[in-house]
């Protein structure tokens, strides 16, 4: 079971003067339920290398026991830091692949034409797909073999316009996950605020915020049972 991690390379929020990245529990509770279940991990990001941890994401509120787990994993650490370019990435290597969010894959991730054929060739593959809180908009301009966008009319979550008010970034990040998924014609759906909601459709399975990362990985971990 191989599963391939592609995270951010942008470091930056907007016009904000602050930094951004990748959300530190978004990964790391994937990466150790995917681990723990077997799996060998590849990590890649566009630039390769460390990829930027969004600095909010390392608060002390924001811990977790994944995130404190990995905060004390000198190997994971070490992974972390080399991640391969994600243009020497090939999906044929890979049986899955998940995305963790932050704000940082708005910007860069949304619009690599890398990632964009990698998760259409997964799909077209039968290979599934993932993505967490503000990744599912790396889905943004992935087609299916007739050219229609790939989330259309396919159930898929995101973090939701309430959630993006809630930390007042609305008019900083590049588009809003929830309002692309819906103009693209995706079932858009979500829970409550900051509470666990995964959805499942097929092959691509969406989670909401930084509390459905575990969901998601499950539920990747479940698809490749079957």
């Amino acid at each position: 079971m191989n599963i391939l991690i592609v995270l951010t390379s942008h470091d930056t929020l907007g016009n904000t003067g602050r930094k951004t990245g990748f959300w530190l529990e978004e990964f790391a509770a994937p990466y150790y339920a995917f681990l723990d279940a077997g799996a060998k991990i590849t990590l890649a990001s566009p630039l390769g290398g460390q990829p930027p941890l969004d600095p909010k994401s390392d608060d002390p509120d924001a811990q977790t026991d994944d995130t404190r787990r990995f905060q004390k994993d000198a190997d994971a650490q070490r992974v972390l830091a080399s991640t391969r370019r994600l243009s020497d990435v090939q999906a044929s290597d890979y049986d899955a692949v998940f995305y963790p969010g932050g704000h940082g894959p708005l910007w860069d991730l949304a619009e690599d034409a890398k990632s964009v054929a990698l998760i259409e060739t997964m799909l077209a593959a039968g290979k599934p797909v993932s993505a967490v809180c503000h990744a599912p908009g790396v889905l943004r301009h992935a087609k299916t073999a007739d050219g229609k966008p790939l989330v259309q009319g396919r159930q898929v979550t995101g973090f939701s316009n309430a959630e993006e008010a809630a930390v007042q970034l609305t008019d900083v990040v590049p588009f809003l996950v929830e309002d692309e998924l819906k103009k693209l014609g995706g079932l858009y759906s979500s829970g409550p605020d900051w509470q666990s909601h995964v959805v499942s459709d097929g092959l691509l399975i969406t989670g909401q915020n930084p509390g459905s990362s575990v969901g998601v990985a499950k539920a990747l971990l479940e698809r490749l049972k079957d």
